[in-house]
């Protein structure tokens, strides 16, 4: 495991990736590592059939497309640290293609949907202004949660909030009306019973701790079981929520793109897929000669 911890300290303290990142990593490289000691391989003997068979394992297992897309990105990017690092040479991934991804769409709520979380907390109480700010910042500015749970108080100018996105890159979100309207609120009242500890985090949990990603992901559950909406909530859902509805109400692209932190417009792409269904939709229901 000697290259494995290696490789994973680089991505903490020279890539700046995440905790959860990292995880996902260690989690993929783990299930190889695994796999190769089942067939007596060490790392840097790897070839090009060993890998072939271990696609192989992975389909027997009912891998999604997507699933073993990301494991061979995490394996790729081990491999190409190895030869960075002069262990390797050449690397067993060189000739391996990625499968075909199965396009799906991003899932996301309806306005009304939204309007009844919102809705469903009650602000009277600490936890419930906290909880209520989570839901209006992930909507209003379309952040991720590891961009959330880093934000400190330093980091709020009026309607503006600096993040540390991904590969450390910070961009300045927005918040409107709403969002800062229950966060005045939670910082005149319910932070300041939080903060027990003195911290510079604007989201803490009952012990005056920073929340983490987990604890976001469980304040949503509890969220969403308080209403009628029988969808499964995700954090990254509001994200796609926010991008969507944008679109929906005559956003440019260019400027999702930039509001989301994407380097790439392809990423940005896949919510014009959304938009485009949407319109689609009403157009059918709407038009007197759509349909016979």
């Amino acid at each position: 495991m000697k290259y494995l911890e290696e490789y994973l300290k680089y991505l903490k303290y020279q890539k700046n990736y995440s905790e959860e990142t990292i995880n996902s990593y260690e989690e993929d490289l783990v299930e190889f590592i695994y796999f190769l000691s089942s067939e007596n391989i060490e790392i840097l003997d790897v070839k090009y059939d060993d890998v072939r068979f271990y696609l192989m394992e992975l389909d027997k297992k009912n891998n999604k497309a997507s699933t073993v897309s990301r494991k061979l990105s995490s394996l790729r990017g081990f491999y190409k640290y190895l030869i960075n690092n002069n262990y390797l040479s050449n690397s067993p991934f060189s000739l391996i293609k990625t499968p075909k991804k199965e396009k799906k769409l991003p899932r996301f709520f309806y306005y009304n949907e939204l309007e009844e979380m919102f809705n469903s907390i009650d602000i009277s109480t600490p936890l419930g202004q906290r909880n209520r700010l989570i839901l209006e910042v992930l909507y209003a500015s379309g952040v991720r949660v590891s961009e959330l749970v880093n934000i400190k108080l330093k980091d709020i100018n009026d309607e503006e909030i600096k993040v540390l996105g991904k590969g450390n890159k910070e961009r300045i979100t927005r918040i409107g009306d709403y969002a800062r309207e229950i966060l005045d609120l939670y910082l005149e009242d319910g932070y300041k019973t939080l903060n027990k500890n003195n911290s510079d985090y604007l989201f803490l949990n009952n012990n005056g701790e920073q929340l983490t990603t987990r604890g976001i992901r469980y304040i949503l559950d509890q969220i969403i079981k308080n209403t009628n909406i029988k969808k499964k909530i995700s954090p990254h859902m509001l994200r796609h929520s926010f991008a969507t509805h944008l679109l929906n109400e005559g956003c440019d692209i260019l400027s999702v793109q930039e509001l989301l932190g994407h380097e790439s417009l392809t990423a940005t792409a896949i919510y014009t897929h959304v938009s485009t269904d949407r319109l689609k939709d009403v157009y059918f229901k709407t038009h007197p000669r759509a349909r016979k």
